[in-house]
């Protein structure tokens, strides 16, 4: 759920969400042992990540929602007592309400337990070469479950964000869609059918369209295949275990899709920690910047980079 009111009414509706959603909360993982993967499987990426940038650095967790909340991995940090500090984000791309979200709580974090080292934010890589490399081999290891020469078809599936966050300028749905770009270009057979769409709404209003349900009603009634790839997620959890892998898998088949089958994120695949670390490694001492050197559009008034690249 993405709130935009003051503070004290944020909290408010917060607790009363968490209260009426924690029977839906616990139903979900209920199927995937009771808890959600992605802390260990983030942790994962921690330590693979760690292993390539070597002693010189040192690689935390720091999770938005969970445990370990920013102020717990800041006093981990100035323990260990760092010259500079990178902000590196697991959203490959940009957003206000994950990104940006995260930031504003590290920093009274950090304040708080004296950290004063340089800091520099990554604020996204959504064309990064090994993340991309990653999307498309796992995309094509999913085409080839399907039998041969049936006709298919690629949602390339993103969780979802309020419509009105990105028409007040919000870049993150330009980012999905050169994700999703880019990994098309690399697949062992490029110019598929293909739908950038999205999924994990909550409420009444309008999000992202299209959704994912509805391009997986839309297959079943062409009588297509369908191969789903998860293009905003870096790990498993419970949007691609159960909303893609049960929910939606069991929706494909009500709605008569022949085949579905889910392509994997990216977990710790280590072309995508090469890239990871590389993009640490070129990182300079202070500031906000895109991975890649490109720069939104002047129309994504919320993009933390834009007054750099005018």
């Amino acid at each position: 759920m993405i709130l935009r009111v003051p503070a004290p009414v944020r909290w408010c509706l917060a607790r009363f969400i968490s209260w009426r959603r924690a029977p839906v909360a616990q139903e979900i993982y209920a199927h995937i042992g009771g808890r959600s993967p992605i802390l260990p499987e983030t942790e994962k990426q921690r330590d693979a990540l760690q292993a390539v940038l070597g002693d010189d650095y040192r690689v935390f967790v720091s999770m938005r929602y969970w445990h370990p909340f920013a102020e717990e991995t800041a006093r981990d940090v100035a323990a260990w007592g760092p010259d500079r500090i990178i902000l590196l984000p697991l959203y490959p791309q940009f957003s206000t309400t994950t990104t940006e979200s995260f930031t504003q709580a590290w920093y009274p974090a950090a304040a708080a337990v004296g950290i004063s080292a340089p800091t520099a934010e990554i604020c996204c890589w959504p064309e990064a070469d090994g993340f991309i490399d990653a999307v498309a081999r796992g995309t094509d290891a999913a085409i080839a479950k399907l039998p041969a020469d049936i006709p298919y078809r690629i949602l390339f599936s993103a969780h979802g964000l309020p419509k009105k966050i990105v028409e007040s300028g919000d870049p993150y749905a330009s980012h999905v869609e050169r994700t999703s770009a880019a990994a098309l270009a690399r697949l062992a057979k490029p110019g598929a059918d293909h739908v950038v769409c999205y999924q994990s709404r909550v409420g009444p209003m309008e999000w992202l369209q299209p959704y994912t349900e509805d391009e997986i009603n839309k297959a079943g009634a062409d009588g297509i295949a369908l191969v789903v790839v998860p293009v905003a997620f870096v790990s498993e959890h419970s949007e691609t275990l159960v909303e893609l892998d049960i929910e939606y898998a069991e929706l494909a088949q009500e709605a008569g899709v022949p085949h579905y089958v889910r392509a994997p994120t990216v977990n710790a695949d280590s072309a995508f920690i090469e890239t990871l670390a590389g993009i640490v490694k070129n990182t300079g001492e202070t500031g906000t910047g895109p991975a890649n050197g490109i720069f939104c559009d002047a129309i994504h008034g919320d993009c933390p980079c834009l007054e750099r690249a005018v």
